[in-house]
């Protein structure tokens, strides 16, 4: 079983972005992030889960995935995206990301649990800090999907 907790933030919204994981499997511990130069915090929210699934090196994961972006959880655990799909994502924000969420997803026993953002969650709290300091920190890439 891996736990998987991810955030995005964004300074303005749009703006400079970042997001933050945090992977735990066992006794393995792993913190990742990325800031971007002009981006949302959906597309951050939503790109966190997307890298640490594609971080993954074994298909067929057990993978429960601990977010505060109701944007996420709720397209995915309420199946919205899936009817998103079907219609093409038409008039869908972040179809890019979407799209490439749905190429992940399905290679792994995913599932989603919403915590409330800046609570007593002390990796999610981490994921945020994570996701804050690569927005805010130099060498910020370009979120090639943002329009």
């Amino acid at each position: 079983m891996i736990s998987i907790y991810t955030d995005g933030a964004s300074r303005g919204n749009p703006g400079p972005g970042g997001y933050g994981i945090v992977m735990i499997s066992g006794h393995h511990r792993k913190e990742f992030s990325k800031g971007f130069k002009h981006t949302t915090n959906n597309r951050m929210e939503l790109m966190s889960v997307i890298v640490a699934l594609e971080m993954l090196k074994n298909e067929g994961s057990e993978v429960t995935i601990y977010s505060d972006s109701k944007y996420v959880v709720d397209s995915v655990e309420k199946k919205w995206v899936f009817g998103w799909q079907k219609k093409g994502f038409k008039d869908k924000k972040n179809p890019d990301l979407w799209q490439r969420f749905l190429r992940i997803y399905p290679r792994h026993k995913v599932k989603f649990v919403w915590v409330k953002g800046h609570s007593d969650n002390p990796e999610n709290n981490l994921c945020d800090e994570l996701a804050v300091a690569a927005a805010l920190g130099g060498n910020l890439q370009e979120d090639i999907g943002y329009r």
